[in-house]
């Protein structure tokens, strides 16, 4: 579907949120709706590299799902929680690194995006070949025009 209606301004959301533009993030997908979705990827990549819970649960609504690991959160404040742990624990300096392999608009207000990508652990500069993922993020454009991420769901690529 090629939706109809702007999904904002990539440059002026990630600006608002303190965000710096990595304009190389969106390699093929150069469409302004396709970087706007994708700006919902930079500010959780931008939550890793601060180590901030608070960042990474408000890219969420407030029934927002996560599935990490083993682990299947259904709200923003459980993702919150379990990102503050994390971050304060075993994912302490941790950072991720992805790139989009795909963006689809299901309707005018949903978008479907893959991404590939992992964890980087502290002091790690290379994904090691067991922390690779793909995933996918539903995107909803809110009524106020913000957007909003309902699911993301990670799996392992097993080479």
């Amino acid at each position: 579907m090629t939706t109809t209606i702007s999904w904002g301004d990539a440059s002026r959301m990630l600006a608002d949120a303190g965000i710096e533009e990595d304009k190389s993030y969106y390699r093929q997908f150069t469409g302004d709706n396709e970087k706007a979705v994708l700006a919902v990827a930079m500010r959780i990549q931008a939550a890793w590299a601060a180590n901030d819970a608070d960042l990474f649960a408000d890219t969420f609504t407030e029934n927002g799902s996560l599935l990490m690991q083993d682990n299947q959160l259904t709200s923003r404040e459980e993702i919150r929680d379990y990102m503050s742990r994390g971050f304060d624990g075993p994912l302490k300096g941790a950072r991720v690194k992805g790139w989009p392999i795909e963006v689809r608009f299901l309707t005018d207000e949903v978008a479907l995006v893959v991404t590939e990508g992992g964890i980087l652990m502290a002091g790690e500069n290379e994904i090691a070949d067991g922390n690779l993922i793909r995933a996918t993020w539903v995107i909803r454009r809110q009524p106020d025009g913000q957007l909003k991420l309902v699911s993301h769901q990670s799996s392992p690529i097993k080479g």
